[in-house]
């Protein structure tokens, strides 16, 4: 048993195995989110790109972006690319929709981003406080919520961690004695190149292997450094059809739409509704103190003690750390001043957190180093267990999490977005069809949503009718993001049926 505990791999396999039951057992149960509907079209779409008849005299080039071609060309479709055919497979199986497919590929994908972070950590740490850091990060409800539901900045992350990795790995390789790693680069380049045509910031990983680079002072293998940039701009550009009609001014277009978001999403903050072009400054921090569970930043100031600690007393590699580090710092720096427009929590962000649960990592080795195993995995639980709680009270609505010190969900209720996606579409609609099939049902927004899973059902857009056209006995179905709901003209009738948690409504449904 000693010899299991040792391997350093026995905690993340570990880790990976309770939370891939969990996931196996509930991906049924999540609903599909709001950017969902057109981003898996996107998916089924843009594989036209890469055969002949996107070629062909007279075909529209556009239709490959699927039905929001203006939206989604802005997005790199790698992850959607590499992971359609495993979609395709499972909806293949009996008893899983298109939807559950995706839900399920999207948590897998999650999953190899905490093997990917436990690499990274172990760079620093021991194995035992990697996992644990690791488990942290899993077990944080928004994340835990996301890894079904999200994918876009879900699989980003996990690109973008799965680069730096890599990148960090490339660099020790080109500037120590060893033959040059030319397999390594390859990958390495592939990925950035993935990660690149993903999201266009994805280079800014690029950039970070590039400081470390520069702090190692390997001149001699500059050219190679050359050659694995020169490899993932290659990578990008045939995994982004968008890219191919006009490279170099496409993508500086493209740079400049995500730089500054022109959205103007109506955004409920602080029990106010705001532009999210044009929100307060101090929302993303107020976004990170509330929705990451309450341990978090008191742990991340102690790891950041203990790492300078560990500086001075030079027993710690501090420049790649420093490189990571400066993710974190770098772009919130950034956003802070820019402020560009900004809306769903962080979700936009994910990518830049993983160097927090880093740093937390260094405060729990700290720990492991000075208590016995039994009162350290005591500790650990009980700093892990918020996390655990809210997950397993939330289900299936875990992105929707406040913490303890925000007053929960009911205390962020009509002060802040909670459930912003409508994932409770899908237990809605499932509602009405239980218990009263035959009532037409009004949907407020977001057609597509209920129409997926009220097949059969008489729906029928609230958006295209007027007061006239709702009959006596039809019942409506309301969300409640941006308070819409008591916004409305149907703001006064009565409510039959509820969705949510914690005194936090997410649906309701309405009968006239």
């Amino acid at each position: 048993m000693s010899r299991f505990t040792r391997h350093p791999l026995t905690p993340i396999v570990l880790l990976l195995l309770i939370n891939m039951a969990a996931g196996v057992l509930t991906f049924k149960d999540y609903g599909l989110s709001w950017d969902e509907p057109l981003f898996y079209n996107y998916a089924d779409s843009i594989r036209i790109a890469y055969t002949p008849q996107a070629f062909s005299p007279g075909f529209d080039f556009y239709s490959v972006f699927g039905k929001s071609p203006e939206d989604h060309k802005i997005y790199g479709p790698a992850y959607l690319l590499m992971a359609r055919p495993f979609e395709q497979m499972l909806t293949a199986a009996p008893g899983i929709d298109m939807a559950s497919a995706w839900h399920l590929i999207n948590f897998l994908t999650f999953q190899i981003g905490l093997l990917i972070f436990y690499f990274l950590a172990r760079r620093w740490l021991a194995p035992w406080p990697a996992a644990a850091a690791t488990a942290f990060m899993a077990w944080q409800p928004v994340f835990w919520g996301h890894a079904f539901i999200n994918p876009k900045d879900i699989p980003f992350m996990v690109l973008f961690m799965l680069s730096l990795l890599l990148g960090l790995g490339l660099v020790d390789r080109l500037t120590g004695e060893e033959k040059k790693p030319w397999g390594y680069l390859l990958v390495s380049a592939l990925v950035l190149g993935l990660a690149s045509a993903t999201r266009v910031i994805g280079p800014l990983a690029g950039a970070l292997i590039f400081v470390y680079f520069l702090f190692k002072k390997g001149w001699r293998s500059l050219p190679l450094f050359i050659l694995y940039g020169s490899i993932a701009v290659i990578i990008m550009y045939i995994f982004w059809p968008y890219l191919w009609a006009d490279p170099l001014n496409r993508l500086v277009e493209v740079f400049k739409h995500m730089s500054n978001n022109p959205t103007e999403l109506a955004v409920l903050f602080e029990g106010q509704i705001f532009r999210a072009n044009d929100m307060p400054r101090s929302y993303l921090l107020q976004m990170f103190a509330r929705t990451l569970t309450d341990p978090t930043w008191f742990l991340f100031v102690f790891g950041c003690f203990v790492a300078i600690w560990r500086v001075r007393n030079r027993n710690l590699e501090w420049r790649g750390l420093l490189v990571v580090f400066s993710l974190f710092t770098f772009m919130l720096a950034y956003l802070l001043y820019n402020k560009p427009s900004v809306y769903d929590g962080f979700r936009h962000f994910f990518f830049i957190t993983p160097p927090i649960f880093l740093m937390i990592g260094f405060g729990f080795e700290w720990l492991f180093e000075k208590l016995n195993p039994l009162l350290w995995s005591v500790i650990i639980l009980l700093l892990v267990l918020p996390g655990l709680i809210g997950i397993v009270h939330l289900h299936p609505y875990e992105y929707a999490y406040y913490n303890f010190m925000s007053g929960g969900e009911s205390g962020a209720f009509r002060s802040f977005e909670t459930e912003y996606w409508l994932t409770c579409y899908k237990e809605a609609v499932e509602w009405a069809r239980v218990n009263d099939p035959n009532s037409t049902l009004h949907i407020q927004r977001e057609f597509p949503l209920a129409q997926y899973y009220g097949q059969g059902m008489n729906l029928k857009n609230l958006e295209q009718e007027t007061e006239a056209d709702v009959q006596s006995g039809d019942l409506l179905l309301f969300h409640t993001r941006g308070d819409l709901d008591i916004r409305s003209i149907y703001r006064k009738m009565p409510v039959i049926h509820t969705i949510g948690r914690d005194g936090a409504e997410f649906c309701l449904i309405k009968q006239k």
